[in-house]
């Protein structure tokens, strides 16, 4: 089964909550949903930080902990699998369906937060679920699954977990604004990072892809 490289899925704690959760026969699947609700809820509390302005500090640290705790749920169901030996064409299933779902509400939702950009939110969301169908893709005509960066799945959602977790302890999300574009914020900044760091990575993964067929 090819896996995202992730360092610390080698870490002894890591390995440790997942013998626990093996040994107790808890599902693979039901990891990966439970993966998905914490997205959603993130994109949600993203979202309550404009309607609850006096409130939004705790909305965006408690986005920035539910998009950690999503990334854990995504980490957990692959190491369960194996150490269940229960991977198979469904748990892949589950394992892609929930993570496009989670990518999609949560970037839409960090679009519509206070200082951000709802069309910016919803071009991200698409851009990062097209990332991921070009690597589903590749495996499907044949070659091997590229999870090349420079903006993957871990490195979207720690961009959106550091600028939520630097605007709810006290940064200034407010950055300048203009007429015609509106405000610049670190919000708005995250996305468009994570839009501009999406195009390279559909590219570079093309471009895999494209020479690994052709070999």
């Amino acid at each position: 089964m090819e896996r995202r490289p992730i360092a610390t899925r080698d870490a002894k704690l890591s390995r440790k909550i997942a013998s626990w959760l093996a040994d107790r026969g808890v599902s693979p699947n039901g990891i990966s949903m439970v993966g998905m609700v914490f997205g959603v809820l993130a994109g949600v509390a993203f979202m309550l930080t404009e309607a609850f302005p006096e409130k939004a500090a705790w909305y965006w640290i408690t986005g920035a902990i539910l998009v950690q705790l999503r990334l854990l749920g995504n980490m957990f169901d692959g190491m369960v699998a194996v150490l269940q030996e229960r991977a198979s064409a469904l748990g892949e299933l589950y394992n892609e369906i929930p993570d496009r779902v989670s990518d999609a509400v949560t970037l839409i939702g960090f679009g519509f937060a206070i200082g951000s950009n709802p069309w910016l939110g919803l071009i991200a969301a698409l851009f990062a679920v097209f990332t991921a169908y070009v690597r589903a893709m590749g495996k499907v005509a044949g070659a091997h699954q590229e999870f090349c960066g420079p903006m993957a799945k871990p490195q979207r959602m720690f961009l959106v977990t550091l600028a939520a977790l630097f605007i709810g302890f006290g940064g200034n999300n407010l950055l300048g604004e203009n007429e015609l574009l509106g405000p610049f914020s670190i919000a708005v900044w995250t996305i468009w990072l994570i839009i501009a760091g999406c195009v390279i990575t559909v590219v570079r993964r093309l471009m895999k892809i494209g020479f690994a067929l052709r070999d």
